[in-house]
C-alpha cells in the first residue's frame, strides 16, 4: 500500500472511532464532509434542537452522507433534557422512578422517551445513568441515579434499557465502572473510588451485569480512578478496566464509548488529544467529543493525535482498526433496531406526567395543611448544578403553580447572592408572603450548606411554610410540611403544583 493511499486510509479509521458535537439547527459542511470521508457518528445537544420535527430534518441532512450514520443525544429525561431542554423535561428522571420502584412504569416511560427519540432521527441514546448513587454528597451523579440500592438500580436500569430499545433506540449504560461513590465533579478534575473489588462488585457492578444480560450494546467509561484495578489511570483511559474488567470479566462485546473526552478529569493530565489516544488504546471504540469543543479543528486535532500515535508506534493500527469495526458492528444494529421501531406511534401518551405524580412524597404536616386555596408566594432556592444539566432548563414549581392558583408571586435566590449580601430572605421572601401562604422550593438543600441554612430560617419564621425539595431528601426541619419531588423536571414541578392545590391530588 502507497504512503498517501495508508494516511488516507488511518485517516478514515480516526474520523470512524470519533462521536463529535457540532453547533447549529442544521448540518455544517464540515461534518458533512467528514461524513462522507468516513465519520461514523455524529451527537446532539440542545443547541442543536428546537423540536422534534426539525431535528428529524437535521438527522436526515446527516444520514443522506451515510444511511447508518450512528447519531447520538445524551437524554435521561428528568434533570438532563437536551430534546427538552427549552420546556423542562415532560418525564421524571431515574430517582424519581426509583422512588415509585415500578420497574413496568420505567419501562413505558423510557419507551416513551424512545419513541420521541426514534421520531427525531436519534438512534443512540447516552443512558440510562447506571451508577449506583452511594455517596450522598456526590456532585455529579444525584437524582440521575435510581438510587442507593444496587438491586433496585439493577431492575430499573434493566426495564429503562428494555424499553428505550423497544421503541427502536440503543441505550448505552454509564458511567462504567460506577459514578456513584465520588465526592469530585469529573467535570472539573479526576474523582476516585476508593473501595476494594469486593465492594465494587457488590455496590457498583451489579447494574451493569444487569445491563449486559438486558441486551445493552453500548457502555460508557466513567472518567474516575478506581486504584483497585488501576492505581494510574481513569477508567477511560485503563486497558485493566476497560478490557480486563468489563470484557473479560463481565462479558461485554458491544460498544465502548467514552464520557465527553474534553472533561477535565482527563485533560487536565493529558490534553484532549493525548486523552483521545489513550482512550483508545486502553478499550474505547468510540470518542465522545463537542459537549464544549465543538469545531471542526478539534476533529481534525483528534484525527491528527490518532493518525500520528498509529504512525509513531503509540498505538496499534489494529488497536484502531477493530475500534473502527466495532462501530460499523454496532452502527448496522442500530440501524436495524431503528428500523424495526419505525411503526410505532410517536406521540406521547401521558406516561411522563403519570409516573411524576406518582413519586410525590409527603410528610403528614404537608397533607393537613394543604390544599392551598389562596396565591402563594414562592421562594426557589437555586443551586449552582453540575455541566450535565443545562443552564437553560426550566425548573421549578412556580410556574405551574400561577397556572393554577393565579396572583401567585415567586422569587428565585442563589447562595453566591446570600452570601454577598445583595439578596435578603427578610425582604424578598417573608415580607412579599405576609398574610398568604409561603412555598419554599429547594434542590439538593442536604448537600449545599446555604440552601439549608435558608430552609432552615424560612420555617422558623414562617413555621405554617410548605417545603418542596425538588433533589436528594434530606432529614429537613423536623416540623416542616415537605413535599418530596425525587426530580427537578418539568413533569415534576408540574406534579407538585398539583398536589399543593387539589385535594384529589393528595
Amino acid at each position: 500500500m502507497s504512503s498517501s493511499k495508508h494516511s488516507s486510509e488511518l485517516r478514515r479509521l480516526a474520523l470512524s472511532v470519533l462521536q463529535p458535537g457540532f453547533v447549529g439547527t442544521e448540518a455544517p459542511d464540515w461534518i458533512l464532509r467528514d461524513i462522507g470521508d468516513g465519520l461514523a457518528s455524529a451527537v446532539l445537544f440542545s443547541r442543536n434542537i428546537v423540536s422534534t420535527e426539525q431535528v428529524a430534518r437535521l438527522t436526515a441532512q446527516l444520514r443522506a452522507e451515510n444511511p447508518d450514520l450512528i447519531v447520538a443525544i445524551d437524554e435521561e429525561a428528568g434533570d438532563v433534557t437536551r430534546i427538552e431542554s427549552a420546556t423542562g423535561s415532560s418525564r421524571p428522571g431515574n430517582f424519581a422512578l426509583g422512588a415509585v420502584d415500578d420497574p413496568a412504569l420505567t419501562e413505558a416511560v423510557a419507551a416513551d422517551l424512545g419513541r420521541q427519540l426514534r421520531a427525531a432521527g436519534v438512534s443512540l441514546d447516552y443512558a440510562p445513568s447506571a451508577d449506583v448513587n452511594s455517596n450522598p454528597d456526590n456532585p455529579i451523579i444525584g437524582v440521575r441515579s435510581f438510587g442507593s440500592d444496587p438491586e433496585l438500580v439493577s431492575r430499573h436500569t434493566t426495564a429503562w434499557i428494555r424499553g428505550l430499545q423497544s421503541s427502536g433506540v440503543a441505550a448505552c449504560a454509564k458511567h462504567f465502572p460506577g459514578h456513584g461513590d465520588v465526592a469530585v465533579d469529573s467535570h472539573h478534575d479526576l474523582p476516585a473510588y476508593p473501595a476494594g473489588r469486593d465492594e465494587i462488585a457488590a455496590q457498583a457492578l451489579p447494574p451493569f451485569r444487569a445491563a449486559v444480560a438486558a441486551g445493552v450494546r453500548a457502555v460508557m467509561s466513567g472518567h474516575l480512578l478506581v486504584p483497585a484495578y488501576d492505581p494510574d489511570l481513569p477508567a477511560t483511559l485503563s486497558r485493566r478496566i476497560l478490557h480486563g474488567l468489563l470484557r473479560d470479566e463481565l462479558g461485554f462485546d458491544g460498544l465502548v464509548v467514552s464520557d465527553a473526552i474534553e472533561m477535565g478529569a482527563v485533560t487536565r493530565r493529558y490534553g484532549i488529544d493525548g486523552a483521545t489516544v489513550k482512550a483508545v488504546a486502553a478499550g474505547v471504540d468510540a470518542v465522545c467529543v463537542g459537549g464544549e469543543s465543538a469545531e471542526e479543528a478539534t476533529v481534525a486535532l483528534l484525527v491528527k493525535a490518532l493518525t500520528a500515535a498509529v504512525t509513531g508506534g503509540e498505538l496499534a493500527e489494529e488497536r484502531l482498526a477493530g475500534a473502527a469495526d466495532r462501530v460499523r458492528e454496532f452502527a448496522r444494529w442500530s440501524a436495524g433496531l431503528r428500523a424495526a421501531g419505525a411503526a410505532q406511534d410517536a406521540t406521547g401518551d401521558g406516561i411522563g406526567h403519570v409516573a411524576a405524580r406518582r413519586a410525590v412524597r409527603l410528610t403528614g404536616a404537608a397533607r393537613a395543611a394543604l390544599p392551598l386555596t389562596a396565591a402563594p408566594h414562592v421562594v426557589e432556592l437555586a443551586p449552582v448544578t453540575n455541566m450535565a444539566i443545562g443552564k437553560e432548563t426550566p425548573w421549578g414549581v412556580a410556574g405551574p403553580l400561577a397556572q393554577r392558583l393565579p396572583g401567585t408571586t415567586s422569587v428565585r435566590v442563589r447562595g453566591q447572592e446570600l452570601e454577598e449580601g445583595t439578596v435578603a430572605l427578610e425582604s424578598c421572601a417573608l415580607e412579599p408572603a405576609v398574610g398568604r401562604p409561603l412555598v419554599i422550593v429547594a434542590r439538593d438543600a442536604a448537600r449545599h450548606a446555604w440552601m439549608s441554612r435558608a430552609v432552615t430560617g424560612l420555617t422558623a419564621a414562617r413555621p405554617d411554610a410548605i417545603v418542596v425539595e425538588m433533589g436528594l431528601p434530606g432529614a429537613g426541619p423536623a416540623a416542616a410540611a415537605q413535599i418530596f419531588t425525587h426530580g427537578a423536571s418539568a413533569a415534576s414541578g408540574v406534579a407538585a403544583a398539583e398536589v399543593l392545590t387539589d385535594t384529589s391530588a393528595l
